[in-house]
């Protein structure tokens, strides 16, 4: 997921086709293989807790990429699909009349069990910008580990509910290296057009943005990016441009315009609530259970699983124990998520077979933030779009990708924020704690370091040609570099070693994991187009061979 802003790439010209390895031509192939985008009308998935004794063909943990993925093409192959999801519905608006908070102004809905807030920016001139909440099972999670926090998204749509929206295909020349045993030909021809599609991925009407005042701050970064000598890209989103363009107009409620994006989008965003998990309504196989953690999975005696699931209220409370049995279990809790409860359950005796790759091959995905303080001449705009477009792509040459990202503070800042994706050689592992009852990570905060380094290859340059300097009040007092968290958590139970070569785990039949534990800690660029692809390969493969 990702942060203020989310995602970020970037397109002109040669460095368009070069950056994306054709991801216009994916968006066009996407009616070849018949996954038209979806249209706006809606089927919501009704929030149906589950009854204790249930049983069901195939049992999905987590609502995200892969596990919207997973349910849809199950129900389309016939088969019953109930999901579990430890967030919220998202379906009820509160006291605003809205269904989500304000970036600006977090309130009770926008933090998962917290009762004081910790936003990726924590300062601001100076002064600090967390505050105090009531308790409540919001719609981000700030996840403390040693040396990382990792946001992500809570409730029915996962990360897709709090990210920005950046839709990247990464370059097929860099595929081999974030999933070195997938066949990049049939991701390229296949999957990744149908993902795009599933997901409604778009490009930003160029002419429009050109003029548009909510993207002066990435006009602003495109000229110092180009100045400098580094290529300036655009990326699809999955927001809708139409919606926008009314926005600017004032003829529609605003929403990236308003500055929506970590806490939810009211409006415009095609978050997979509208997308994978509307059609997967649409099919009558799919239920779901809102505000139900998973908290054991075992081998049932007469086959299949018995599944331990709490309910719990918005306070975090458990309201009820219940345990039901599944056929088949799809892991799609999340990288954290999914590697969590399969390093705990291996630990524990739960399912002992598991193999010793459980928990290993975790990465930040490169994740760091900066901003620049520009000069009076280069005003970024008091009116910007949460929606993040394009970036800054030194992978080659420096081994970072820079999101161009948005500052929305509703005043001029004069600043440039930007959210870098790096190589990064790093990787950690979940191990389970008996003393404490819980899974750690074995994560290092001087790995961050490499990032910083490889960010540096971009703004260092930029600073020195623009005459600028780097801001040094977002993320504490006197501080650069926002490096004590992940946007994009990756790995865990990585295809191949902790699975087999579609997402079975070895040592069981019929346990799956369907999700971003799959992919060993570093996509290239923002990892949910590979997520839902990847997703799409293996569902395909396992309807076609194991129901």
């Amino acid at each position: 997921m990702s942060g203020y802003p989310l995602s970020a790439k970037g397109i002109d010209g040669v460095s368009r086709r070069r950056f994306l390895a054709g991801t216009g031509s994916l968006l066009g192939a996407a009616a070849l293989v018949g996954h038209a985008a979806p249209a706006h009308a809606e089927t919501r998935l009704v929030n149906t807790p589950i009854p204790t004794g249930a049983h069901v063909p195939a049992l999905v943990v987590g609502t995200g990429y892969g596990g919207s993925v997973a349910a849809l093409r199950l129900a389309r192959a016939g088969v019953n699909v109930h999901m579990v999801e430890m967030g919220m519905a998202w379906d009820t608006p509160g006291p605003d009349g809205k269904i989500f908070a304000n970036t600006t102004k977090p309130d009770y809905r926008s933090f998962w069990l917290r009762s004081r807030t910790k936003q990726p920016l924590s300062n601001f001139l100076g002064f600090p910008l967390d505050k105090d909440v009531p308790c409540h099972t919001g719609i981000l999670d700030a996840e403390d580990f040693a040396g990382i926090t990792v946001y992500q998204g809570r409730g029915v749509g996962g990360g897709s509910l709090v990210n920005g929206g950046m839709a990247v295909t990464p370059r097929r020349e860099n595929f081999a290296a974030i999933l070195p045993t997938v066949d990049a030909q049939e991701m390229y021809a296949t999957y990744y057009p149908r993902a795009n599609a599933g997901l409604g991925v778009t490009n930003v009407d160029q002419a429009w943005w050109e003029s548009a005042s909510c993207y002066q701050y990435a006009r602003v970064g495109r000229k110092h990016a180009q100045r400098s000598g580094f290529p300036f890209v655009f990326v699809p989103n999955v927001y809708d441009w139409e919606y926008m363009k009314q926005e600017l107009a004032g003829s529609v409620p605003r929403s990236a315009l308003d500055g929506e994006v970590i806490y939810g989008n009211n409006n415009g965003k095609k978050t997979l609530q509208k997308t994978y998990l509307s059609q997967a309504a649409a099919t009558g196989r799919v239920t779901v259970s809102a505000l139900h953690k998973v908290t054991s999975v075992t081998p049932a005696p007469g086959g299949g699983y018995t599944v331990a699931i709490d309910q719990i209220d918005t306070t975090g409370a458990t309201l009820a124990s219940k345990t039901v049995t599944a056929d088949k279990v799809f892991f799609a809790a999340g990288s954290v998520g999914t590697s969590k409860l399969l390093t705990r359950l291996k630990a524990t005796g739960a399912l002992p077979a598991l193999n010793d790759q459980i928990g290993k091959g975790w990465g930040d995905n490169g994740n760091v933030m900066c901003g620049r303080a520009n000069h009076m001449w280069d005003p970024t705009g008091k009116l910007q779009s949460a929606m993040p477009t394009a970036g800054i792509d030194n992978w080659d040459a420096g081994g970072a990708f820079a999101e161009v990202a948005p500052l929305p503070t509703g005043i001029e800042t004069y600043a440039s924020f930007y959210l870098s994706i790096t190589k990064t050689p790093h990787r950690a592992e979940f191990t389970w704690n008996p003393a404490t009852g819980k899974v750690d990570l074995s994560w290092q905060q001087a790995w961050k370091q490499t990032s910083i380094d490889a960010a540096k290859t971009i703004f260092d340059k930029i600073n020195a040609k623009e005459g600028t300097i780097y801001r040094t009040d977002l993320f504490g007092v006197y501080k650069i570099w926002g490096d004590h968290l992940t946007y994009h958590p990756l790995g865990g139970a990585v295809l191949g070693k902790a699975t087999d070569n579609h997402g079975r785990l070895h040592g069981y039949q019929g346990l799956y994991v369907i999700d971003g534990a799959l992919i060993p800690g570093n996509a290239s660029v923002n990892p949910f187009v590979t997520i839902t692809a990847l997703a799409e390969r293996n569902i395909e493969r396992i309807v076609a061979e194991d129901f």
